[in-house]
């Protein structure tokens, strides 16, 4: 995970990356390893990226992570396994076989259990004890300095997959509601439209002007509406739409597009949900959180396995791919060239969409299979 653009913060001891890392992985971790990868030469070096693996480790893991850490101009790194000897320090000793075999720098190899830490590269025993060195995240200065930047630590990864947990009770109702609203709208006006393709380009129109009017709206700290936002969960079922969101994403509006899609993958009925969790996945991904990403992703391909643009973010991130390359997708202008007018062949994935979830009671003479 990146952190380049991340609050600063100065790690000059094993407690302060112990203290660190939670927060920068958005949970405490239990039965992982963390790697920390530094760019630049000491005192200045900067904290590039860290990676988690659970423990033990899947075949293949270290083969992923040298070619990760030349790609992030990564010298030197540090490791942190979390959880009993046993289980931890296999998957230290293969993975500092393999760093010093590529000629990465291992500046500190630790194991801890939450408390206490114990490192396997010190042998003096007054800084590193048999019985290991207490230590504290909540009363660190980098935990403080963290949580004054906004970041947060969650108390495992369950905590963080139950953030995207579908609301339920009443809240469900009413979005089920507002959908069965939205897609009674759309029935209407297609069935009723003279030319179908003219009634596409009126509906991608008006839902890709919906996509940027909701990033503003959560940059200014508001919310959709349960009719608007299930109107835009339709809009999103349409691949112009949804790629027009992925182009917004940029570093000044990251932290609305985190918070919209966040509240659209609980918010809409499930089987609308992949296009807005795909868009988390690729705004968490691109803000360097790649345990949130991967969550996003899980959900999508929870419920629509197929789920091309899920699949193909779900393979860049085994494949350790960095972020970086989601900055040089095709502009808004470039997609309209390559895609050319809307016609309603465009609407299929959404009729169908509908269809299965008994929204669409009936299909118009254009959109029915030959």
């Amino acid at each position: 995970m990146s952190i380049d653009e991340k609050p600063r913060m100065v790690l000059a001891s094993p407690t302060d990356l112990l203290c660190a890392l939670p927060y920068l992985l958005g949970f405490h971790p239990t039965d992982s390893l963390v790697v920390a990868g530094f760019a630049g030469r000491p005192p200045d070096g900067r904290l590039r990226l860290t990676a988690r693996w659970d423990l033990p480790l899947a075949a293949g893991a270290t083969a992923r992570l040298v070619p990760l850490l030349t790609r992030e101009e990564v010298t030197r790194v540090a490791l942190v396994g979390y959880g009993p000897g046993p289980r931890v320090t296999p998957a230290v000793d293969e993975v500092i076989a393999a760093l010093r075999d590529a000629g990465v720098a291992v500046l500190e190899a630790l194991r801890t259990d939450g408390a206490r830490y114990w490192s396997y590269l010190c042998r003096n025993v007054r800084c590193c004890p048999p019985e290991g060195v207490p230590y504290d995240v909540g009363a660190s200065p980098v935990a403080a300095q963290a949580t004054l930047h906004g970041m947060v630590a969650l108390p495992d990864r369950e905590a963080l997959e139950r953030t995207l947990t579908p609301v339920d009770g009443p809240v469900r109702q009413a979005m089920r509601r507002a959908t069965a609203r939205a897609a009674a709208e759309f029935r209407r006006r297609l069935l009723a439209a003279e030319r179908p393709d003219d009634f596409a380009v009126d509906f991608v129109t008006a839902g890709l002007e919906r996509v940027r009017n909701a990033v503003r709206l959560y940059q200014r700290g508001d919310r959709l509406s349960d009719d608007e936002a299930a109107r835009l969960g339709l809009d999103l079922a349409v691949i112009r739409v949804r790629d027009e969101a992925w182009t917004l994403i940029d570093d000044d509006t990251i932290a609305a597009h985190l918070a919209l899609w966040r509240d659209l993958t609980t918010r809409l009925e499930p089987p609308f949900t992949p296009p807005a969790a795909s868009l988390l996945g690729v705004t968490a991904w691109r803000n360097g959180d790649c345990t949130l990403a991967n969550i996003a992703i899980d959900r999508a391909l929870a419920v629509d396995p197929g789920y091309t643009m899920a699949r193909l973010l779900s393979e860049g991130l085994c494949r350790l791919i960095p972020p970086d390359v989601l900055r040089s997708g095709p502009t808004s202008k470039e997609i309209d060239e390559q895609m050319g007018r809307p016609t309603v062949a465009w609407l299929l994935p959404l009729c169908g969409l509908l269809d299965t979830v008994g929204l669409a009671h009936s299909a118009p003479r254009c959109l029915e299979p030959p």
